[in-house]
């Protein structure tokens, strides 16, 4: 029992001398919400390239895809991957020599290319996407589902404060907590 008090009494006398604009705590947290992103992304990469010989941005590609019916073009899949058309295109490139992406004309304009999955990049794709569903699920086993609700109502908080946060920056709105330093 010894050791927590001490440590408690350490943790009030850290923020004691702390000033009110040290933001500690939120530098904290931005670097734990980073380091679990980053192994997440990791771990998922790693299983993509062992299971599936695939990389990353070849399945998220695959992932925009499959949610349209009518295909997408470059620039379409390159905002809502938040890439330059130049990182699709290499990745478009790869998928077409495996079969997996076709291109074609779109009708309203024959200069731009629609891609859309072939029957063989749907069968593909949907085997790793209930692998990856799976993987997901096996790295958040340790929360329970309390837990997880918990935690995706607080970051769904953490991302509205960020946008508000943004917004205000480019409004030039100041910051409601106003200047500490």
């Amino acid at each position: 029992m010894e050791i927590s008090v001490n440590a408690l009494m350490l943790d009030r006398e850290t923020k004691a001398s702390e000033r009110p604009g040290d933001h500690k705590d939120e530098l904290r947290l931005w670097l734990r919400l980073l380091t679990c992103s980053t192994l997440i992304e990791s771990e998922i990469r790693t299983r993509l390239r062992e299971d599936f010989k695939t990389t990353l941005p070849r399945f998220d590609l695959m992932a925009q895809l499959e949610k349209s019916t009518t295909g997408m073009t470059v620039g379409e899949v390159s905002q809502r991957l938040m890439v330059s058309n130049g990182n699709v295109t290499a990745v478009v490139a790869g998928l077409l020599a495996d079969g997996l992406v076709d291109k074609r004309p779109a009708a309203q304009d024959r200069r731009v290319q629609v891609l859309t999955l072939t029957a063989q990049g749907r069968r593909a794709f949907k085997a790793m996407a209930e692998r990856h569903e799976d993987w997901i699920a096996e790295l958040f086993a340790g929360l329970e589902p309390a837990e997880t609700a918990q935690l995706f109502h607080l970051l769904g908080r953490t991302k509205a404060s960020l946008h508000n946060a943004i917004g205000r920056r480019q409004s030039g709105t100041p910051d409601p907590a106003g200047d500490q330093t």
